[in-house]
């Protein structure tokens, strides 16, 4: 029988320095851990709405990922954390996954937030319609941003690519109804394929916080609240299983 997936969700607030943001990796990125996820736009924030963000971009193996890399490998993890990533067009970088350590990816968000009055496709180039799904200590997981989270299309694109479990960095921008919009979806997405999802949010107040780890029944197993703080917990295989066995709703749908 597999291990437990070992997880940790570091609900942590960017800054608008990106050497700052990477000088922070070290203290935050937890050892005896198998996956360390940190929010959407880790790097460097993405400022005022509407900010000119392509001077903050950078390549893959540039320094933000070099340090990511190096964490990652001194703690024997695997960290996912968001940047901006430069692109073919210098003014709208992609705003990418980078998965590093033990596994290694990288994943460019599809869904930009053209929504609640903004316009994040002035400033940003959406990815190519390609499921990321990567082995992580045995387990399959999938990756997906923020604003993907309301589109159950690309939750069903990566659990059809084999993922147990699905992995949503954000920056969800705070606002009415906002909290209750984010815990319905990731428990809808959670329940709806049978898989734990692990969803890691920016703080308040900009912010909603409440990053979360549920499971394949949509049980909530942990929940930050607000502010700054690391949630951990164990992801047991057998808990999949039984929930698939329960709803098979996969096995049983017709499209």
């Amino acid at each position: 029988m597999r291990s437990p997936l070992r997880v940790s969700l570091v609900q942590e607030a960017a800054g608008l320095d990106p050497a700052e943001n990477r000088a922070r990796l070290d203290a935050l990125v937890p050892g005896d851990t198998d996956l360390v996820v940190l929010p959407e736009a880790f790097a460097r924030d993405f400022g005022e709405a509407g900010s000119d963000v392509g001077p903050y971009a950078e390549p893959v193996d540039g320094p933000f990922g070099t340090e990511v890399a190096r964490v990652a490998r001194e703690r024997g993890t695997t960290v996912v954390a968001g940047m901006f990533e430069t692109g073919p067009d210098p003014a709208r970088p992609y705003n990418t996954l980078l998965v590093r350590g033990g596994a290694q990816a990288a994943y460019r968000k599809v869904h930009l937030y053209d929504s609640f009055g903004y316009r994040e496709s002035d400033r940003l180039t959406a990815g190519e319609v390609e499921p990321v799904v990567l082995d992580v200590a045995g387990t399959r997981v999938g990756l997906m941003t923020c604003y993907d989270l309301r589109f159950p299309e690309l939750a069903r694109l990566l659990v059809d690519r084999g993922s147990e479990v699905l992995v949503v960095p954000a920056a969800w921008v705070a606002g009415e109804r906002k909290v209750d919009h984010w815990r319905t979806l990731v428990r809808a997405r959670a329940i709806e394929n049978t898989v734990f999802v692990l969803a890691c949010g920016q703080p308040a107040p900009r912010y909603s916080g409440h990053s979360l780890v549920v499971d394949p029944l949509g049980d909530v197993l942990a929940e930050a609240g607000e502010g700054a703080g690391v949630l951990s917990a164990e992801l047991r295989p057998e808990a999949l299983e039984q929930a698939r066995r329960t709803n098979p709703s996969l096995a049983n749908r017709r499209l």
